[in-house]
């Protein structure tokens, strides 16, 4: 049973919907929103205030629309609407994050600091972590100074709650540790006995003689340096064969460092040069696509795998509301090949569709979001995966209830219509997964099908929600039910019904009866 989901629609709307049944569930949140070029873009959310009025008060524009100013990127307007998209989907985004949760938010220098104090609003201040600088290309020969890098600003939901992980350690480097003399401490490597001084001066504690006790030999710190400890630690240090002297014994002293006292990993630089460029992640798309991109801006796996390795452990979810070519996906399946793990995505993306003179078009990609959909299928097939891949796909779109709309010109049409609670051409299963969404569970919950009396019951979270939305429900159906219930013996029940599909009102006075002899208090019907 998969716990992905790809979900196709608009991110604010997608947000709002997930604000129950995954309140404070997400552990990382990583976001590349389309970054603001001063062209239209699609995310067109209604504003209080519209375009054309603000440029006529602003005095942008004269009477007959014409503009009186060319310096677009400096109005006001220009940085307002692009965060004006981006408030209220982070003010949502934030709802979803688990309280050591944190948010890695991709940015160029066009917006960084507008969405810093948004973010810093949002977030708290307090909770900014740090900026990561991504060195995304070489700088051009054509110019004096060249911009190669962009940023990603790391924010936690509470500070003092997260807790990000080191990095994995490269497992060459501790090839250096050794033990050639059997410490019983386990494997060491020689490390400097000195520091510098500082400021130039040294600490008087700290200069003082050192004898070996093989030889007899004296020693004093170089030049402008001083001893790491002072002189009874360091004899403490000698005395438990701590001090290495040279294979021979007769060297300088040195510090063994053991290998059993190094942090079992090693700190994140927030200077990103090691995690591929905007090359590389062009050439992450081509080797799934027949050295095709089909996508302009990607991100490196690399990079996003390394944001997986800080912030995700073993079964955390991750969400990616601007999931784009959904390489977060990539890059989680790859980092829990490499350690064994099950993090889990949540992805969602508008069906925005490509150009129809776009190779990607004419290579039968309609929508950026069917080719993200199709690269999680390609990189799922190329790692080979047998556990945790696989993912579930919805589709936003309206409710599946039907509203009242009093339209007194049609009031006939209207009342027959009302006597069906639910849209026409709308599936059992679209129904459900609404009504998993009102009643808070998660969307990757595991559904069993149950056929009792010829009707389709849906079985959700082993019997902690039951559903039924066929037509002609009966007494007996009922019964069965309640017999279905006493056989899974969950700790709670909720029975959901189709309104317009009981038999008759006894019928539906009676289903709350009979489910409720079976210690099922919560009933409703739709």
């Amino acid at each position: 049973m998969t716990e992905n989901l790809f979900i196709e629609g608009d991110n604010l709307e997608v947000l709002k919907l997930l604000q129950k049944s995954y309140h404070k569930k997400v552990k990382m949140i990583y976001i590349d929103p389309p970054y603001n070029t001063g062209r239209d873009f699609i995310y067109k959310d209604n504003f209080q205030d519209n375009i054309k009025n603000y440029l006529e008060i602003s005095g942008q524009v004269d009477l007959s629309g014409n503009r009186l100013s060319t310096n677009y990127d400096t109005s006001g307007r220009y940085h307002s609407n692009w965060l004006s998209m981006m408030y209220p989907r982070l003010k949502l985004a934030r709802n979803l994050l688990k309280d050591d949760g944190v948010i890695f938010i991709s940015i160029d220098d066009s917006e960084y600091s507008n969405v810093k104090s948004i973010c810093d609003e949002i977030f708290g201040e307090e909770n900014f972590i740090e900026p990561f600088v991504w060195i995304k290309k070489t700088a051009p020969n054509n110019v004096v100074i060249g911009g190669v890098h962009e940023y990603i600003l790391v924010y936690a939901k509470n500070q003092s709650e997260v807790n990000l992980n080191l990095l994995p350690r490269d497992t060459e480097k501790d090839k250096k540790y050794k033990n050639p003399d059997n410490d019983p401490r386990g494997r060491w490597a020689p490390d400097n006995l000195t520091a510098a001084a500082k400021g130039g001066r040294a600490t008087p504690s700290l200069i003082y003689e050192i004898v070996n006790p093989i030889t007899g030999q004296k020693h004093m710190p170089p030049e402008g340096r001083m001893w790491i400890v002072p002189e009874d630690q360091m004899l403490d240090k000698i005395k438990d064969g701590s001090i290495y002297w040279g294979k021979k014994g007769d060297g300088r002293p040195m510090d063994k460092k053991f290998l059993k006292d190094i942090r079992n990993g090693v700190s994140a630089s927030t200077l990103l040069n090691d995690v591929g460029s905007n090359s590389t992640a062009s050439k992450d798309l081509a080797n799934l696509f027949d050295g095709n991109v089909f996508f302009e801006t990607p991100k490196p796996v690399k990079m996003l795998q390394r944001f997986v390795q800080l912030g995700l452990n073993d079964g955390d979810l991750a969400l990616d509301f601007f999931a784009g070519s959904a390489t977060l996906a990539e890059a989680i399946y790859r980092q829990n090949l490499e350690d064994n793990k099950a993090r889990k995505y949540i992805l969602c993306q508008l069906p925005e569709e490509y150009p129809t003179d776009s190779k990607a078009f004419k290579s039968g990609f309609k929508k950026i979001s069917t080719f993200a959909i199709e690269r999680i299928k390609r990189a799922e097939a190329k790692l080979d995966m047998k556990e945790g891949y696989g993912f579930k796909v919805f589709q936003l779109d309206e409710t599946n209830i039907r509203p009242w709309d009093a339209d007194f010109d049609n009031l006939e049409q209207v009342l027959q219509q009302a006597t069906e609670s639910i849209k026409a051409g709308r599936s059992n299963e679209d129904v459900l997964y609404e009504i998993l969404l009102k009643y808070g569970i998660a969307l990757t919950v595991p559904v069993e099908t149950e056929i009792i009396n010829g009707k389709e019951v849906f079985v959700v979270g082993a019997g902690a929600l039951i559903v039924c939305l066929d037509d002609g429900i009966t007494s007996e159906l009922v019964e069965g039910i309640a017999k279905l219930k006493d056989k899974l013996d969950p700790e709670t029940t909720q029975v959901v019904f189709k309104d317009a599909g009981f038999a008759d009102s006894n019928v539906k006075t009676n289903a709350i009866q009979i489910l409720k002899q079976a210690g099922v208090d919560d009933v409703k019907s739709i």
